[in-house]
């Protein structure tokens, strides 16, 4: 069944329904449309598969929306998304905002291999992981935006967690990405084993920002200075993380933590009231910038720019600080490539003892 092509965007929706923001306060990440193939495009514009993760359970066996649900699976289903970029050109519906990237199918995969399919050697990827109340479609179109507005020049595959998808259900919501990081942790260790890819980039948005940052833990505890070789930019966009957690978590990954980019906002209205759920807790997002860079992390303060209902997902609707994700992004060239100043490359790096790829299937 091919998509409606004309749907109006979820931040086009937004915008028409301003007045419900209060009823929004702790809403999940609204995507962005964006522009189709054109000089200088995405990876992702010019070959629309995107590859996907997910601990979600399918629908009808991933064969029609909404393809996995908010029931959790457990076992990994690896698969890849045909995309339809939006249409292109001057005057296309793109261009007043009526036409956005879709899903026109989706096929599971047994392993990681089939899933990397036989591309270039070294050809680095982009892994997004989403925030709460979040559907799987959602989450798949924002990976799409992201790779596409920062013109990402590799693979990129959205990492879904089962998100309910209601704006009542953080809690829930929050302990199923937790329940999700052993998963995201053997994704990782399965691309990493790889020798089709170069360097692993992450974006992560919201509470997804606490799940990666768990995996990335384990990730560096079994596997230490191979692990931060091979991982490239980490981006925390709008991390819905307590302070002092994230600070403990930032001593436990070595040489990861100089790799990764915060985006903040002190307007973040999404985060205000995290941090009331939370019993008041100061979250990452919401952070002065001094406190974060004390830590020796790299802080983008996107505090009052643009406007916004919830101020939450600047990451995809503010163009700086979508530059400030690509050029993170750009600061980690393909293995073999020349290396930002301390880190040493090579073409030849071999996984540790123990890091081989495995199958991961979903048999639900």
């Amino acid at each position: 069944m091919q998509p409606d092509r004309t749907a109006v965007s979820r931040r086009t929706a937004l915008r028409g329904f301003a007045s419900a923001a209060t009823a929004l306060a702790v809403g999940g990440c609204a995507g962005m449309s964006a522009n189709g193939p054109r000089f200088g495009a995405s990876e992702l514009a010019t070959r629309p598969a995107l590859l996907v993760a997910t601990t979600r359970k399918s629908v009808a066996g991933a064969r029609a929306k909404p393809w996995f649900g908010t029931e959790r699976s457990r076992t990994i289903t690896l698969a890849r998304a045909t995309m339809i970029p939006p249409d292109d050109g001057r005057f296309s519906l793109s261009a007043v905002g009526l036409s956005d990237w879709s899903i026109a199918s989706i096929e599971p995969v047994p392993q990681i291999d089939d899933l990397l399919g036989q591309g270039t050697s070294g050809r680095n990827l982009l892994i997004y992981v989403h925030g709460f109340n979040q559907t799987f479609e959602a989450a798949a179109l924002d990976a799409a935006r992201l790779s596409d507005s920062i013109k990402f020049a590799g693979d990129t595959l959205a990492f879904s967690w089962p998100s309910r998808a209601r704006l009542l259900d953080y809690n829930y919501d929050r302990e199923s990405a937790m329940w999700s990081r052993d998963a995201l942790d053997q994704v990782l260790e399965d691309l990493l084993a790889s020798p089709t890819i170069g360097r692993v980039n992450i974006v992560a948005h919201s509470v997804g920002t606490m799940l990666t940052m768990e995996a990335l833990r384990q990730l560096y505890a079994k596997f230490g200075d191979y692990a931060a070789d091979r991982v490239g930019a980490v981006v925390f966009a709008a991390p819905d993380i307590d302070l002092d957690v994230f600070t403990a978590s930032v001593q436990r990954i070595g040489p990861l933590a100089p790799k990764v980019t915060i985006i903040t906002a002190t307007d973040d209205r999404a985060l205000a009231v995290s941090r009331w759920v939370n019993g008041s807790t100061t979250r990452v997002g919401a952070a002065e910038k001094a406190q974060l860079e004390k830590l020796g992390l790299r802080v983008v303060d996107a505090s009052a720019q643009g406007w916004g209902i919830l101020n939450h997902d600047r990451f995809l609707s503010n163009a700086g600080v979508r530059q400030a994700i690509r050029d993170a992004v750009g600061g980690f060239p393909r293995i073999g490539g020349l290396a930002p100043a301390g880190i040493e490359l090579g073409g030849n790096l071999a996984p540790p003892e123990g890091a081989q790829a495995s199958p991961r299937v979903d048999s639900n």
